[in-house]
C-alpha cells in the first residue's frame, strides 16, 4: 500500500475491514473521513474517541491503522515492496547499523533464516489492541539509532525465539524456534521485558531482577553498591538484604557506640538508584529489606515517609520487612517484641539470628535462638510492644504503599533448596525466593605488576522470568504444549545471558532458577463468568494453578533427562521427594502427583526454582490481558502518556463479562487472600500480591488482612495500594513478564 494520504484509500481500506467487525458502525467512521485531516493519525484519534464500555473493539481498528503506518515506514526504510519481506536483509541491515548482534548471522545460515521467514504469520499482528501495539512499538521493537522503524512485531517474536534456541541441537533447533514463535505470536505467553527489549541486540542482558546480600563489612557494602550500579545500568531491578549490617550505636573494632547503622548505606543506595539509570529509560529500581528484630527497624520503616527529618529519608528506595511467625504471634496476642544488634548477637551468642527459621509452624530454630537472645543478660536489647512496630508498618503502607511483607519462616520451610542455603528476603517485586549468601573478599595482592583480588562468591540471585497469558492460553487449551516450550526458553536464558556481575552468573548456573508465572487471571474469570468472591473462584484457582504446576515440573524434569539436572539437585526437596510431601498434593485428583514425584526423583530437575508470579504491568498490556493475578482498577480508563491519552477497556468486555470485572477496591480482600493461599501451594517461589484498601480503612481491618495473609500461607505481599495513593506506585517494569 502506498503512503496513506488520500481519503479515498482509507475509505476503501475501512470498507474491506467491515466484515471483520460487523458489530461496529464502520459506515459512520467512513463518512467522517472527508472532514478529517488528510493523515492516518487523525483517523486513529477518531477511532480512539469511539472506544467506550459498549464498543471496545474500536481499539483493533486503531491498531490496524497504526500497523499500516509502521508497515509503510519499515518498507521505506528497508527498501522493500511490502512489510515482512526479506528477513535476512533486515538482520544484515540492523547489524550494520550496530543494533543487532553479529551472533544472529554466525548462529544461523541464510537458508535457515529464509526458512524461519516462511514461518512468520503477519496476520497475528491483528491480535494487538492499540495500547498493546503502541507499547510494543515505542519501547521494544528494534529501531535504528535515529529511532526509524525497521523491525516489525512478528520479527521481534522470531528474533527472541532464535536467540533463545540458538544453542539447541542442530537437528531440532528450527522446529523449537517455530514452536517458541507460535507461543509468542499467539500472545499465549510473554517474556520478561529485558528479554523482550534486548534479545538479539548488541547491548543489554535478558534477566529481570537480582537479589544481593550485604555482609557486615565496609568492603562488602561498597562492593555491593558497585554490583548494584552495574546491574542497574544494564536494566536490572535489585533487591538488597541489609539485615547483617550492624545497627546504629553498635561498636566498630571495639569502639563502643560509633556505628551509624544502616541509614547511611541506604542513602548511598538511594543515590545509586537515582544516578545510574536503566539504559537511559528510567532510574534504577532498588528494594531494601530488613528484619523486624533489627534495632534500626523504626528509622528503616520511616525512611520513605513524606514528613520528618529529610536526612533520614530515602524516597527512591522501596522497603520490605522480613517477618518471622513469632512476630506475627506477638502482634496477634499483643505481646512484647525485642530488638537486637546483629553484630552484638554474633559476638555474644556465637551465631547469627537471621540464619535460622522455624522448621515447623509454632516451633523451630528461630524462636529457640531468639528466646535465648532475650534471656541472655550480656546482650543489649530494646523491648517494644509488637503492635507498635506493626502500626508503623501500616502507617508507611497507607502513605507510601510499602514496606512489602516477607514471611521468612514460610518461605524457608517451603524452600526446595534449603539443603544448600537460606532465603533472607525477596526481590523488588516480591515474587522471587531463592537462596542467598554474601560475597566476601578473601585477599588482595600484587602479582606481575597487577592487582589480584580473590573473592568467595556468594549466592547472588538472578530472576529469569516469563508468564502465561491465562486469558488466551487456558481457553485455547494449550497449557501443556505452551509450558513445555516456555520452560525450555527460560532455561536457555541462563546459558545465553551475559550478566555483568560474575557471582550472579555462578549462582544462575548452580541453581538454574527460573520464574514461570501467569497474568490475565481477572480476564480468565470474566470469560468463565466466575464471581471473584465465590467458592467457585477458589475451586478454579486450584484447578488452574495445579495444572500449571504439574506441567511446569514435568517439563523441567523432562528437560533434565535431556540436558542434566541443576548442579545442586542432590539433597534438594526435589530429589528427596519432600517437595511433594510438604505440599500434600491431592493424590486422588486429576493429576498423578505420585508418578511425577517418582519421575523427578529418578530423572532429576533441570531447574532448582521454577514458578513465580510477577506483576506483569507492561507485558499484560502488550498481550491484551489483565495484570498478574489482580482484579482490574476500572473497566474503562485512559492510559496517560506524556503527550496523549489512550482509552483502554477490560479485555473481552461485553454484556456477558461486564458484571464479572469488579474493581480492585470493591473486592473483598479476604477473598483475594484465600485465592492466593491456594495459588501459593502450587508456586515454589512467591507471588506479587497486592492488597487494595480504601484510604479510610480502619487499623484493625488492615491488621486483619495482614494476619489473614500470614495464616493463609502467603510468602510475601507486594504493595498495599490505597485509594488516596492510587497512581503513585511505580511497578517494576523489568519484572513484567
Amino acid at each position: 500500500m502506498q503512503t496513506m494520504t488520500t481519503h479515498t484509500i482509507w475509505q476503501e481500506t475501512l470498507q474491506q475491514w467491515k466484515s471483520d467487525f460487523p458489530h461496529l458502525d464502520m459506515d459512520r467512521l467512513i463518512g467522517k473521513i472527508p472532514t478529517l485531516q488528510d493523515n492516518s493519525d487523525a483517523l486513529i484519534l477518531e477511532c480512539l474517541a469511539e472506544i467506550d464500555e459498549t464498543e471496545p473493539d474500536w481499539t483493533y481498528i486503531a491498531s490496524r491503522i497504526h500497523l499500516h503506518q509502521m508497515y509503510e515506514e519499515a518498507a521505506e526504510n528497508r527498501q522493500t515492496e511490502a512489510p515482512y519481506e526479506n528477513f535476512h536483509a533486515l538482520i544484515n541491515t540492523l547489524i550494520e547499523k550496530e543494533v543487532y548482534s553479529q551472533q544472529l548471522l554466525t548462529s544461523y545460515s541464510k537458508n535457515e533464516i529464509d526458512d524461519l521467514e516462511e514461518a512468520i504469520v503477519p496476520e497475528r499482528d491483528h491480535f494487538f489492541t492499540y495500547i498493546g501495539l503502541k507499547t510494543l512499538s515505542d519501547r521494544y521493537l528494534a529501531r535504528s539509532k535515529t529511532q526509524a522503524v525497521y523491525e516489525l512485531p512478528q520479527e521481534r517474536f522470531m528474533i527472541i525465539a532464535m536467540v533463545l534456541m540458538a544453542q539447541e541441537h542442530q537437528s531440532k533447533r528450527l522446529s523449537l524456534i517455530k514452536e517458541a514463535y507460535w507461543a509468542l505470536s499467539h500472545l499465549y505467553m510473554t517474556v520478561a521485558t529485558p528479554t523482550l527489549a534486548n534479545a538479539g541486540k548488541r547491548y543489554g542482558q535478558l534477566s529481570s531482577c537480582f537479589i544481593d546480600t550485604v555482609d557486615d563489612s565496609l568492603q562488602s557494602i561498597y562492593d555491593s553498591n558497585t554490583d548494584i550500579a552495574n546491574l542497574s545500568k544494564h536494566g536490572g531491578g535489585i533487591g538488597v538484604y541489609l539485615g547483617k549490617i550492624r545497627s546504629r550505636g553498635s561498636d566498630i573494632r571495639g569502639f563502643k557506640g560509633v556505628s551509624s547503622g544502616i541509614l547511611p548505606w541506604m542513602k548511598q543506595l538511594n543515590n545509586t538508584a537515582v544516578s545510574v539509570d536503566q539504559l537511559g529509560q528510567r532510574q534504577g529500581a532498588v528494594a531494601v529489606y530488613l528484619d523486624v528484630w533489627h534495632k534500626d527497624i523504626f528509622p528503616f520503616l520511616d525512611s520513605r515517609l513524606n514528613n520528618g527529618d529529610e536526612r533520614q529519608r530515602t524516597h527512591d528506595l522501596f522497603t520490605g520487612v522480613s517477618v518471622p511467625d513469632l512476630f506475627m504471634e506477638a502482634v496477634e496476642n499483643r505481646e512484647d517484641w525485642y530488638l537486637f544488634d546483629p553484630h552484638e548477637v554474633r559476638n555474644v551468642m556465637g551465631y547469627s539470628l537471621e540464619d535460622y527459621f522455624d522448621e515447623k509452624k509454632g516451633a523451630g530454630s528461630f524462636r529457640e535462638k531468639y528466646n535465648a537472645c532475650v534471656a541472655h543478660p550480656d546482650l543489649s536489647k530494646e523491648r517494644v510492644p509488637a503492635i507498635e512496630i506493626m502500626k508503623r508498618i501500616m502507617i508507611g503502607q497507607l502513605e507510601t504503599g510499602t514496606p512489602y511483607m516477607f514471611y521468612r519462616d514460610e518461605v524457608n520451610r517451603m524452600n526446595p533448596n534449603s539443603h544448600a542455603g537460606m532465603i533472607y528476603c525477596s526481590n523488588l517485586c516480591t515474587e522471587i525466593a531463592q537462596n542467598q549468601q554474601p560475597t566476601t573478599q578473601d585477599e588482595q595482592y600484587v602479582e606481575d605488576g597487577k592487582i589480584i583480588t580473590v573473592k568467595s562468591p556468594g549466592d547472588f540471585v538472578v530472576c529469569n522470568l516469563s508468564s502465561i497469558n491465562l486469558g488466551r492460553a487456558v481457553p485455547a487449551g494449550v497449557l501443556k504444549r505452551l509450558i513445555s516450550i516456555q520452560v525450555r526458553m527460560l532455561d536457555n536464558v541462563i546459558d545465553h545471558n551475559n550478566i555483568p556481575v560474575l557471582q550472579a552468573q555462578l549462582t544462575n548456573q548452580s541453581y538454574r532458577g527460573v520464574g514461570l508465572g501467569t497474568f490475565g487471571w481477572a480476564h480468565l474469570l470474566a470469560q468463565k463468568k466466575i464471581d471473584w468472591e465465590s467458592n467457585k473462584a477458589l475451586e478454579y484457582t486450584k484447578e488452574v494453578y495445579e495444572a500449571v504446576a504439574f506441567y511446569a515440573i514435568e517439563a523441567s524434569c523432562e528437560l533434565a533427562s535431556e540436558k542434566g539436572s541443576y548442579p545442586l539437585f542432590e539433597g534438594s526437596d526435589w530429589q528427596t521427594g519432600e517437595f511433594f510431601l510438604k505440599r500434600t498434593f491431592d493424590q486422588d485428583g486429576t493429576w498423578n502427583w505420585k508418578a511425577l514425584k517418582d519421575k523427578v526423583e529418578s530423572n532429576g530437575m533441570r531447574n532448582g526454582y521454577l514458578l513465580a508470579v510477577a506483576p506483569n504491568s507492561s507485558t499484560s498490556l502488550i498481550a491484551g490481558s489483565t495484570a498478574s493475578i489482580d482484579p482490574v482498577f476500572k473497566k474503562f480508563y485512559s492510559e496517560e502518556k506524556k503527550d496523549y491519552k489512550i482509552p483502554v477497556t477490560a479485555p473481552d468486555l461485553n454484556h456477558e463479562t461486564y458484571g464479572y470485572y469488579p474493581s480492585a477496591y470493591d473486592v473483598d480482600q479476604h477473598a483475594s487472600i484465600r485465592q492466593n493461599g491456594i495459588r501459593q501451594k502450587f508456586i515454589d517461589q512467591s507471588i506479587s500480591f497486592n492488597l487494595y484498601v480504601r484510604n479510610d480503612i480502619q487499623a484493625k481491618e488492615l491488621l486483619d488482612l495482614h494476619l489473614a495473609s500470614w495464616k493463609n500461607g502467603l510468602k510475601t505481599t507486594y504493595y498495599t495500594r490505597s485509594t488516596s495513593s492510587q497512581g503513585e506506585f511505580d511497578d517494576c517494569e523489568v519484572c513484567s513478564s
